[in-house]
């Protein structure tokens, strides 16, 4: 099994930091990237981190982690409640998946409740903050053989 992790980011996220900091917190995706980086070194994983507003550009990374990743760690913003092309790219995909979600969702408006990306989901990390994308890293590398 490859060591290598997607971590995908949907729309809006390139304004972490910046976007209602009182849901959000105040960390830059770029400090996110940052320690995401370091963590996967530390774990033996390489980590590569993409952020799209783009719904056809997050399908055509996961296409490409078809090929090379044996993980995805993906936010998939706002894309979570509305895109079955996301959950039929993730479906084509055979290696783990770990739904990121810095807020818990299901503290906020109700359509934020449902999840297309749970369905395909091995795992979901709602409401832990940006320490969410590592803990969904340490769940991949502890899935590996």
């Amino acid at each position: 099994m490859s060591n290598f992790v997607y971590v995908l980011n949907g729309p809006n996220l390139n304004l972490l930091g910046k976007r209602q900091p009182e849901i959000y917190g105040h960390e830059t995706l770029a400090d996110v990237e940052r320690d995401c980086g370091a963590l996967g070194d530390e774990l033996g994983l390489r980590v590569r981190f993409l952020q799209s507003n783009w719904e056809g550009q997050i399908i055509d990374w996961i296409h490409e982690a078809r090929e090379e990743a044996s993980g995805i760690v993906i936010n998939p913003g706002a894309f979570t409640h509305t895109s079955v092309a996301i959950l039929d790219a993730l479906n084509a995909f055979e290696g783990t998946v770990i739904e990121v979600h810095i807020s818990n969702v299901h503290r906020r408006e109700s359509f934020r409740h449902h999840s297309y990306i749970s369905l395909r989901a091995d795992g979901i990390i709602v409401g832990c903050g940006t320490l969410g994308y590592q803990l969904g890293l340490r769940r991949i590398a502890a899935m590996a053989p």
